[in-house]
């Protein structure tokens, strides 16, 4: 899945009137600029008041999940989904919808706050590879004596961790749940 920032998230609205009529007016519009979707269609009708009953045509959009979005529809869920993760940085928004794609959740059925909440349970950190978070695991959880240490065998330990406790995927680390 390609890494998204849904504060960033922007859509090109035009309509299949124009479209049709071969122009490709529209205009750019920045998610972050509309508290809810009726905010952010009152903007469209304003864009495109000189057409009665005009039909938007999302163009283009850029950090919007392809789940979210097609070309004539933006998900009821959007607003909600961006407004639950806002607090999260890029990377853990990446590791957030790198998860998302794992599980296969169903933006359009799921609670945004409920998958936040189940991702924050899960996730353990970006890591450059399973060793890597072996060693932190070995680091937080065992009172090792340096002399123990280098004689430790990381990577079995990591491959028995990711046997069935977690996984990873582009370099973040999940807990099994």
């Amino acid at each position: 899945m390609e890494a998204v920032t849904l504060s960033e998230a922007k859509i090109y609205v035009g309509t299949y009137g124009k479209y049709n009529a071969g122009s490709l007016f529209g205009k750019w519009l920045d998610l972050s600029d509309y508290s809810d979707k009726d905010e952010f269609n009152e903007a469209c009708r304003e864009l495109h008041k000189d057409e009665e009953d005009a039909e938007y045509m999302y163009q283009d959009w850029e950090n919007i999940p392809e789940s979210l979005i097609g070309e004539s529809w933006l998900s009821e869920k959007f607003f909600e989904l961006r407004d639950a993760v806002e607090d999260m940085d890029d990377t853990r928004q990446e590791a957030f919808f790198t998860w998302c794609n794992h599980k296969g959740h169903d933006f359009e059925k799921a609670d945004a706050d409920d998958l936040v909440s189940s991702f924050e349970e899960e996730y353990q950190g970006e890591y450059d590879d399973e060793e890597d978070f072996a060693y932190q695991i070995i680091e937080e959880c065992y009172d090792l004596p340096e002399f123990a240490k280098t004689y430790f065998d990381y990577a079995k330990f990591a491959r028995d961790l990711f046997c069935g406790d977690y996984w990873m995927e582009d370099g973040f680390v999940f807990r099994v749940a």
